[in-house]
C-alpha cells in the first residue's frame, strides 16, 4: 500500500450504508432485539437490491451450527436515511425469527444473502442475536458450575459506524464531520463486527517496529484493503468475545451469554451464577449496570474481568433503542449536567460531576491506562504483564516467577489497559495513598502504558492517529488543567492485574483488551491463568 492510501486508511472516516446510488449488489440486516430468550419472536429487517434473499441463523462456536433458514424471500430495497446512525433505519420488517425452546444460550450469526436472478449468492452481510439462557438453565447454573459471560454490547454500539456515525467520528454536526453523541441500535453492524477471517490483524502490533520505520497502523490498512470497518479491531463479537467463547468450549467450560443491557433489563439472571466474566473491550457502561455488578459482588458473586479500558458512562433509551455518550464535550452538550441527576452525565467515570471512579467496581481505571503496543505507545515495550506477586494462587501451574512476563508470546498486554496510581515498596507495587480503591486490593502484575502519542521524526506518511487528545482530557480531569506539566504527568499510564474482596464477593481483574489473544492456542500461560481463575471462582462463588 502506498503512502497516500495509508493516509486515507488511517485518517479518513468511512462507513457502510444502504446506498441507492451504489449499483453493486447489496444486502443488509438487523433485528429488533439485542438479546432474546427461548420462545421469543424476533423481527428481522432486511434490505437488498437483489431479486431475492434468504437468511441463515447459525450458533457461533468452534464449529458453527445452522439452526434456522428463512427460505427464499422476495427482495425489498430499503434505503438508509441520512440520520440512520442516530435515529435508526426505520425499515419495514421483512420476517420473524422464532427462537426455539431448545436453542442454547450463545451468539447467533444472522447471515443475509442477496440472491441474483439465477439463485446464486451475489452478496452477504451479517447481523447478530444473543440468546439468553432459559429459566430452567438459570436455575441449575450454580449446581452445574456454569459461567455467565456478559457481552460488551455498549462498546459494540459505540464503535459501529454503519450509516455514517459512531461515538468517535462521522457525519453529524453542522459541518457533517462530527461524532454522534447519540447512536441508534436499529441499524446493521459494520463489516467485521460479527465475524472475521483468522488472519485479521489485531490492534496491537504483532512485533516491535524497526527503529526509524514509518508510523503504521496495520489493522486499519488491512480494513481499507478488504472493505472491513476501520473499527473492527476495537469492538465487536468477532475480535473479542468470540475468542473467549471458543476457548471455553474447547476447554470444557459451560458458558451462557447475555448482553450488558440484560444486567438491568433482566436482573434475575446474574444472581443465578456463581461467577460472571467480562472479556475484551467493555469501555462503555451505564450507572445501573455498575449497580447490578456491585450488588452481585457484595452478595458473594465472583467477577473475572479479562478486559481493558473501563472509561465512559453512557445512557440507554430502551424504548428508542438509542445509546448516548457525549464524552469529551459532555460539560457543554449533555443536558444532564443541568438536571437534578448530574451524576448521570455521560463522560468519564472519574469526572468530578460523576464522581464514581472505576476502581470502586473493578479495582482499576481506564484513565490510568491506556495505550500499549500500537501507534507510538509502548510499541517496543512489554508484550506481557510483568509479574510482581507470582505466588498468588491465580498463577499456579504457570512456572512464572518475579519479573517474568505473563502473556508475552501472544501480546496479551495492550492495546488498551486499565491501571492505578501506585508506589513501589520493597520491590512490590501498592496503590498510592489517597486514591479510591477497595481496602484489600493487591497488585499482582504491572506494565507501562501511555495516554497518548508524542510526535517524532518517524511520522513520514501521516500524523499520529492517537495524538494527545486523551492526555489533555485526562489531565483536565485529574488536575483541572492541560498545562505542559499536567500532560507530562498524565502521559505515564500503566496496566495491571489485581484481585480484591468486596462484601462477601471477589473480583479478579486483568486490565487488558488483548488478553483474549492469548486464548487462541499460542499462549499456554494465559490459558492456564484464565482456567485457574474461572474454576476457583466457580467453585467458591
Amino acid at each position: 500500500m502506498d503512502a497516500a492510501s495509508r493516509r486515507v486508511a488511517v485518517l479518513q472516516s468511512r462507513y457502510q450504508t444502504a446506498d441507492s446510488a451504489d449499483a453493486s449488489p447489496q444486502v443488509w440486516i438487523y433485528c429488533d432485539q439485542t438479546s432474546a430468550a427461548p420462545g421469543d419472536h424476533v423481527r428481522l429487517f432486511v434490505s437488498t437490491n437483489q431479486p431475492h434473499y434468504d437468511v441463515i441463523a447459525l450458533r457461533d462456536g468452534v464449529t458453527p451450527t445452522v439452526v434456522w433458514k428463512s427460505g427464499k424471500q422476495d427482495g425489498l430495497w430499503q434505503a438508509a436515511p441520512v440520520d440512520c446512525s442516530v435515529q435508526g433505519c426505520d425499515w419495514t420488517d421483512t420476517g420473524v425469527l422464532f427462537v426455539a425452546e431448545d436453542w442454547p444460550s450463545g451468539a447467533y450469526r444472522l447471515v443475509a444473502r442477496g440472491l441474483s436472478g439465477d439463485g446464486s449468492v451475489a452478496v452477504e452481510s451479517e447481523g447478530l442475536l444473543l440468546v439468553r439462557p432459559s429459566a430452567e438453565v438459570q436455575q441449575q447454573a450454580r449446581g452445574q458450575g456454569r459461567l455467565l459471560l456478559v457481552a460488551s454490547t455498549c462498546t459494540w454500539w459505540a464503535y459501529n459506524s454503519w450509516g455514517g456515525s459512531n461515538h468517535y467520528d462521522g457525519i453529524c454536526g453542522p459541518n457533517g464531520d462530527h461524532y454522534a453523541p447519540v447512536v441508534s441500535l436499529n441499524r446493521p453492524f459494520d463489516k467485521g463486527f460479527v465475524s472475521l477471517p483468522a488472519d485479521a490483524p489485531r490492534v496491537r502490533l504483532p512485533e516491535p517496529p524497526a527503529y526509524g520505520a514509518p508510523l503504521r497502523y496495520p489493522h486499519m490498512e488491512w480494513a481499507y484493503q478488504t472493505g472491513h470497518s476501520r473499527k473492527y479491531a476495537s469492538a465487536g463479537w468477532a475480535s473479542y468475545e468470540s475468542h473467549f467463547w471458543r476457548w471455553a468450549e474447547r476447554d470444557g467450560l459451560a458458558v451462557d451469554l447475555i448482553a450488558q443491557s440484560d444486567l438491568v433489563d433482566h436482573p434475575e439472571i446474574l444472581p443465578q451464577y456463581g461467577c460472571c466474566a467480562f472479556v475484551g473491550h467493555d469501555e462503555y457502561w451505564t450507572w445501573d449496570m455498575r449497580d447490578a455488578v456491585d450488588d452481585y459482588v457484595e452478595r458473594g458473586g465472583r467477577i473475572a474481568r479479562f478486559a481493558g479500558n473501563f472509561l465512559w458512562q453512557c445512557r440507554l433509551d430502551s424504548a428508542a433503542r438509542q445509546q448516548t455518550c457525549h464524552k469529551y464535550e459532555a460539560a457543554q452538550t449533555d443536558l444532564m449536567v443541568r438536571s437534578d441527576t448530574p451524576h448521570l452525565t455521560t463522560t468519564a467515570w472519574e469526572a468530578p460531576i460523576v464522581g464514581r471512579p472505576g476502581a470502586l467496581t473493578f479495582g482499576l481505571e481506564g484513565s490510568w491506562g491506556i495505550y500499549a503496543g500500537w501507534g507510538k505507545c509502548g510499541v517496543r515495550g512489554v508484550r506481557g504483564f510483568p509479574l510482581y506477586r507470582p505466588d498468588h494462587w491465580a498463577f499456579e501451574g504457570t512456572g512464572l516467577g518475579y519479573g517474568d512476563l505473563l502473556g508475552e508470546p501472544s501480546g496479551a498486554f495492550g492495546y488498551e489497559t486499565d491501571g492505578l496510581d501506585y508506589i513501589i515498596r520493597h520491590g512490590l507495587p501498592e496503590p498510592a495513598e489517597g486514591i479510591s480503591v477497595p481496602e484489600d486490593l493487591t497488585i499482582l502484575a504491572l506494565g507501562l502504558a501511555t495516554t497518548g502519542e508524542v510526535p517524532g521524526p518517524e511520522e513520514l506518511d501521516y500524523p499520529a492517529f492517537i495524538g494527545d487528545m486523551e492526555t489533555k482530557f485526562i489531565a483536565q480531569l485529574r488536575y483541572g488543567t492541560d498545562s505542559a506539566q499536567a500532560c507530562a504527568d498524565t502521559l505515564r499510564g500503566n496496566g495491571m492485574i489485581v484481585e480484591f474482596s468486596k462484601g462477601t464477593g471477589k473480583v479478579f481483574h486483568a486490565g487488558s483488551c488483548n488478553w483474549v489473544a492469548g486464548l487462541t492456542g499460542i499462549d499456554p500461560a494465559i490459558e492456564q491463568v484464565t482456567r485457574t481463575v474461572l474454576r476457583q471462582y466457580l467453585a467458591n462463588g
